[in-house]
């Protein structure tokens, strides 16, 4: 498992530490976002709160970053 899109959106910042600076909070927490809830992680979601500042952010970096890149991935969707 992958946890997308935490996962897609932390590679176009080229890592953790990028987008903690971003989002304001510890590189940890950014690796919560693409770890299984079963170990302590979002399981790819970002949290909602972070969204605007990650957005703005990849703007100014010219990164394409877009609102829809944010909602998960549904896996077996049936």
């Amino acid at each position: 498992m992958r946890c997308e899109p935490a996962n897609t959106i932390i590679k176009k910042f080229k890592g953790l530490k990028p987008l903690a600076e971003v989002t304001n909070v510890k590189a940890h927490t950014v690796m919560r976002w693409r770890m299984p809830k079963e170990k302590g992680g979002t399981g790819g979601v970002v949290p909602h709160w972070h969204i605007p500042a990650i957005l703005e952010a990849a703007r100014e970096r010219g990164l394409d970053i877009r609102p829809t890149d944010f909602a998960p991935v549904m896996e077996n969707a049936a």
